[in-house]
């Protein structure tokens, strides 16, 4: 039989339902912890109690004498893996996932040892019985600005630029601002927890897990375990969430040393209080601004400097002062990132690592320097509009960030806005209005893909993409149909499968630029074929791409999605109470593939800004080197209550550097959001709030020095 494209067709841009919706609302679609295997175990982890000190001994005589327990694995037992070497993004494996090779304690929360079981509740009765002795040293979790042994890092790009004589432009400026910002710890959770079953089958280890890029996590755990890249493959066709945490983790190591043990298929499922612990987190970051202007609102001097806490056994930097480097331009400009080691667990990224933290500093001084100048902030910002990026130097792909606030402001109706702050009231309410901008790396990461055009007439893309709920797989199967020229329903798109070849990760917004990319090629390459006429054989013809050479081009301009957020709040002058009226963010991200969920990724991360601006805070206890409260009872996240008429739309801004024009929407959303939000808790209060989360305590407390 012969196959060929039919006419052509137009499925990006065109709002699509996902194509696995049906199997996840019905409950077929099969997660991590779903997969149904014959002679399961169940492993239980057991973390340190302890913040810092050495393990002294395990006792596990007792808990290997309970009911149903197989093995109980620690670092007197455990097989010894390789934890040198370097992984993903040239960044090493974070040594809280090569979990039982010594006995040091290095955080509360370290995991000590898996309890092995043939039922859950076996496992966990057993985990919680088990007694460990510890050596106890004292700790330190104490984070501020001015810790004398904070340092720089040299990762997610420099850690400190410069230019100019900051001083001097400083003393120069006509409005100068000189403050400090914090945000708080933040974490993850998303909806489906971390989970992992591991088993060997005919000499292969295949494990079942949640993650962000199955081809990642199969790498490092060949490397970890020394195996034959050959022999492993990690399956992660559904995953409900992950925002940046769910690379390789202790569970998954835990995992597949028992089943390498005990023979027969075991999986570890994380709590949600474990995940506070073991699933990483933002961390706490300190930031300062220093802005100087000239008297007609140009910017002179910019300094930003941002410092994060990270664990003693893990370097990891927040980039909170990446922002500046891309949005704004001074004469002298000069930014930092620093990081301080405690005895705390290690962070990770999280939606829109830096970005998200930055810019709410930065976007929060730029409204307060606007304020000293006599500016509105739309336009003190038009008029600090770089031309070339502020540190590479390198032009713009595109950067409609301006277009982006002209639009924004037509529909927000910021023009009717009295800048002066405090005046209006409803009843108990105090109402305000602030705006920030938005920006987001857009880049894409090499990929692999193959694509087989089948006997019966349809096609098939297999790619080691993730969809961790942003709609990725749909997203690529238009992509797939407009590249062959056919109907989306001819085409089946196959994810999550570490043998499907190496393939970008689902994060940095890169996962559908990267991925689609691949498939362009691929589809490029099958229709060739197709085109001469032959025969498909019942095995159907497969091509195969790498887009490894390709993106090279991508290096040599900026390449950013942009955003306009705006937000209106209400504030109880007598509880300190702040409500979200209504937002509006205006993006430019590229071409829209699928606008159904490109609306829903935006939307849910300005409902994440939210949370971020008024909810989210995780408080550590001195004591015990702990979390409070660490479930979803006592971390408040925003409820439906809490989010109110959102809008997200967007302007036309195809990037012409790849076939798809793409530039990724996942992280932008979130950006800024937090920063229009406490802007306009300044203009309906007249106190600036420089310290997230805004909770009513500090309203009023500002209220009382206003």
């Amino acid at each position: 039989m012969t196959t060929a494209p039919t006419a052509r067709t137009h499925s990006v841009g065109t709002a699509t339902t996902r194509v696995e919706g049906r199997a996840k609302v019905t409950g077929t679609a099969r997660y991590a912890a779903d997969v149904p295997f014959t002679e399961l175990a169940h492993g239980w982890l057991v973390l340190s109690t302890v913040a810092r000190g050495r393990i002294r001994s395990v006792e596990d005589g007792p808990v290997l004498a309970m009911p149903g327990v197989l093995a109980a694995l620690h670092h007197g037992n455990a097989p010894r893996v390789n934890g040198d070497f370097i992984g993903l993004l040239g960044v090493p494996p974070d040594p809280s996932a090569v979990v039982f090779q010594h006995d040091r304690v290095p955080h509360r929360g370290w995991p000590v040892a898996l309890v092995v079981a043939e039922t859950p509740e076996q496992a966990r009765e057993a985990a919680d019985a088990l007694v460990v002795h510890y050596e106890q040293e004292p700790h330190d979790i104490e984070f501020s600005g001015d810790r004398p042994d904070a340092y720089d890092l040299g990762a997610h790009g420099p850690a400190v630029t410069g230019k100019g004589d900051l001083e001097a432009e400083l003393a120069a400026s006509a409005h100068v601002l000189d403050a400090e910002y914090t945000t708080p710890e933040e974490h993850h959770n998303p909806m489906e927890p971390h989970a992992a079953m591991a088993r060997w089958d005919n000499g292969r280890l295949e494990v079942f897990d949640s993650n962000q890029g199955s081809s990642w996590v199969a790498g490092d755990l060949t490397q970890l375990f020394s195996l034959d890249p050959a022999s492993v493959r990690v399956r992660s066709e559904h995953v409900g969430g992950g925002f940046g945490s769910k690379g390789v983790r202790a569970h998954q190591v835990a995992a597949v040393m028992a089943t390498t043990l005990l023979q027969r298929p075991v999986r570890v499922v994380m709590t949600r209080r474990q995940m506070f612990s073991l699933a990483g987190y933002r961390p706490p970051t300190v930031q300062r601004l220093r802005l100087g202007a000239d008297a007609t609102g140009r910017l002179r001097a910019l300094e930003h400097q941002s410092l994060n806490l990270t664990s003693t056994v893990h370097e990891y930097v927040e980039p909170g002062a990446a922002a500046a480097r891309v949005m704004y331009d001074a004469t002298a400009h000069h930014t930092a990132n620093q990081v301080v080691r405690l005895d705390v667990p290690t962070p990770t990224w999280m939606r829109a690592p830096g970005e998200a933290p930055g810019s709410f500093a930065l976007e929060a001084a730029l409204d307060e320097l606007a304020e000293k100048c006599g500016l509105d902030p739309i336009e003190f910002r038009v008029r600090n509009e770089p031309e070339a990026g502020p540190v590479s130097g390198l032009p713009f792909a595109s950067r409609r960030l301006l277009d982006c606030f002209h639009e924004g402001a037509r529909r927000f109706g910021w023009a009717d806005r009295d800048p002066r702050p405090g005046l209006r009231r409803e009843g108990r309410w105090l109402l305000g209005t602030g705006t920030a901008a938005a920006s987001f790396p857009s880049g894409a990461g090499p990929s692999t893909a193959s694509l087989t055009a089948e006997a019966d007439g349809s096609f098939t893309v297999r790619i080691a993409a993730a969809d961790i709920g942003t709609g990725a797989r749909t997203a690529l199967t238009l992509v797939a149909a407009d590249a062959l020229e056919v109907a989306p329903d001819r085409v089946r798109v196959r994810i999550g499968d570490s043998d499907f070849g190496p393939a970008m990760i689902a994060g940095g917004s890169t996962g559908t630029r990267s991925w689609s990319w691949a498939i362009m090629i691929a589809a490029g390459e099958l229709r060739e074929k197709l085109a001469l006429g032959i025969d498909i054989p019942p095995e159907g013809i497969t091509v195969r791409s790498d887009t490894s050479a390709a993106i090279g081009a991508l290096a040599q301009t900026e390449r950013h999605s942009f955003g306009a957020q705006f937000a209106e709040v209400a504030v109880d002058t007598a509880t300190g109470e702040v409500r979200v009226r209504r937002m509006l963010g205006i993006f430019a991200a590229g071409r829209i593939v699928n606008p159904l969920t490109a609306r829903g990724q935006l939307l849910g991360g300005m409902a994440w800004g939210i949370s971020m601006a008024l909810h989210e805070e995780a408080v550590r206890d001195r004591a015990s080197g702990g979390n409070y409260g660490a479930d979803l009872a006592s971390y408040h996240v925003a409820a439906h209550a809490d989010v109110p008429r959102l809008e997200a739309d967007w302007i036309d801004d195809p990037d012409d550097a790849d076939p798809v024009g793409i530039k990724g929407i996942g992280e932008v959303g979130i950006v800024g959001a937090a920063a229009a939000i406490a802007n306009a808790v300044w203009h309906a209060t007249g106190a600036r709030h420089r310290a997230l989360p805004i909770r009513p305590d500090r309203v009023l407390m500002a209220g009382q020095h206003a």
